[in-house]
């Protein structure tokens, strides 16, 4: 692996961190958006403190991450140690990539290694600063510079990390990054909000165990298989589900719809999840459902689809999330974002700029959002009726480069139907093709030796009007009506507790 080139961002954020250093800044925060190369400049930085003599202690909390920035040293030629179960120690070498729970166990709870000196300490995915493990290896290098690393500076309900960090050092913003053609753009594609209400807030998001019971519906999890099918073009693709349970589901029924897809969470093998990961990347597998593995210290390029089936009020889980499919690729063009949750009408896009504060009692702000809150001036989210992409009202399309002609109203989407968000934050329904529709349902009712009747009342469920024709030539369906038919099926069987015919 050769030795990184630094973009000429990054060799700019290097210069005003080596500035806030000389100015005797001791914690210094470094917000990075996911892709922009954090674990770049660090090791471009320890090169740095290593040709000056000091020694390094890099922290993190996945194995992932430690290989990664394990991999980075490597390419610049930076002898080191790694401080993990399973790793020889080698505590001689200046240079030491740790992992924190091994750190903690070893040298802080039980001190069956020397705790390793360091001039400089990387703390990765600093965001978990605040827990135990973090502040007592934090208390234990107070003549340490300190950095602290991530793409979402804040706790999980948006709170600033200025009792651990002094001064911030600010990447270019997502859409600075999208424009330089470091990262994609997206399509967003969000339903009527979920109901919540009633679901319980602990420290500051939403209680899992009652987030799963609401979102663990059958009748949404055919819906993540519709749209999926129709939206998502066959990309490769992570879905983020509320509970282990809810990943299964959704595995479940994407793999009788015909889509090869697998399912990890926190107790998969790592080999097993390696591997997985492995077969996504090349294509061998289209999903990977998962519950919340995959938010941090993941990256696959390759894949360009998220769906997002998990509500959230943290408005840094969500740019986690979101911020896995950004990585550009061969043929790569965009991304697709398929919220189910409706968290794109909570915390807005992931281009929007986002105000990040170190104050303890602010929280960080998407500052398009927070203007539309306070001045109800900025334009709400809506899609563009020539390509369906989610735009803000009353300006042209980013995808097709639509021109609005007057002041769009919104489109009410009914029955759990997902339209796009246009730049405007507004919805605009999709186009369905009602006559290919009527035929393949046709089939299907021939297929199965259903009754007449069953295509007209399917035809009006779907568009709330009878068909115009009454017969029509049967059409092979698609996976996309298949998918929505079954979808009917099992919100049939759950309001009446039966069975049905699979699809």
């Amino acid at each position: 692996m050769s030795a990184p080139e630094l973009r000429p961002y990054q060799l700019e954020v290097m210069g005003r961190l080596e500035k806030e250093i000389s100015e005797r800044r001791r914690r210094i925060l470094l917000p990075a958006p996911t892709g922009s190369g954090k674990t770049v400049i660090a090791a471009a930085a320890i090169d740095n403190a290593v040709r000056h003599g000091q020694r390094v202690l890099f922290v993190a909390h996945r194995r992932e991450l430690i290989s990664q920035t394990s991999q980075k040293l490597h390419a610049l030629g930076i002898d080191h140690g790694i401080i993990q179960a399973g790793f020889p120690s080698r505590p001689s070498a200046r240079v030491q990539v740790a992992s924190i729970q091994t750190l903690h166990a070893r040298a802080v709870r039980c001190n069956s290694i020397e705790l390793h000196r360091a001039d400089l300490l990387f703390l990765d995915e600093c965001h978990h600063a605040r827990a135990r493990t973090y502040m007592r290896v934090i208390s234990a290098y107070p003549d340490a510079v300190i950095l602290g690393l991530t793409a979402t500076p804040c706790r999980r309900d948006g709170r600033g990390l200025g009792n651990i960090f002094e001064a911030l050092v600010e990447c270019p913003s997502v859409a600075e990054l999208i424009a330089g053609g470091f990262l994609v753009g997206t399509k967003v594609y969000a339903p009527i909000r979920p109901d919540l209400s009633g679901i319980e807030l602990r420290q500051g998001d939403y209680i899992e165990s009652q987030l799963a019971v609401r979102m663990d519906t059958q009748g949404l999890v055919g819906d993540i298989v519709t749209h999926w099918h129709r939206l998502a073009e066959r990309r490769r693709t992570v879905i983020f589900a509320t509970s282990v349970a809810h990943s299964v589901h959704i595995r479940d029924e994407l793999r009788r719809s015909g889509v090869w897809a697998e399912h990890i969470d926190g107790s998969t093998p790592v080999d097993e999840r390696d591997a997985i990961l492995d077969r996504l990347a090349e294509g061998a597998v289209e999903v990977v459902c998962n519950c919340m593995v995959l938010a941090e210290g993941w990256d696959c390029p390759e894949v360009s689809c998220v769906v997002l089936a998990r509500p959230t009020k943290s408005l840094g889980l969500y740019l986690q999330m979101v911020g896995r499919v950004l990585r550009p690729s061969p043929g790569k063009s965009d991304a697709i974002f398929i919220d189910h949750a409706g968290a794109v009408f909570e915390h807005g896009f992931v281009e929007d700029p986002i105000i990040w504060t170190l104050h303890e009692d602010r929280r960080a702000e998407n500052s398009a959002h927070r203007s539309r809150g306070r001045h109800h001036q900025a334009p709400a989210l809506t899609t563009c009726p020539e390509c369906a992409a989610v735009r803000s009202e009353r300006r042209p399309c980013a995808q097709c480069g639509w021109q609005p002609s007057r002041k769009p109203s919104a489109v009410e989407v009914v029955d759990g139907e997902l339209g796009e968000v246009g730049r405007d934050r507004k919805l605009r329904a999709l186009p369905i093709d009602k006559v290919v529709f009527h035929r393949q349902l046709t089939w299907i009712a021939r297929q199965r030796g259903y009754k007449r009747g069953w295509v007209g009342h399917k035809y009006r469920e779907r568009f709330g009007e009878w068909p115009q024709d009454y017969i029509v030539e049967p059409m092979v369906p698609d996976a996309a009506t298949t998918a929505w038919v079954r979808s009917r099926q099992i919100a049939f069987a759950k309001r009446h507790s039966t069975i049905t015919e699979p699809v």
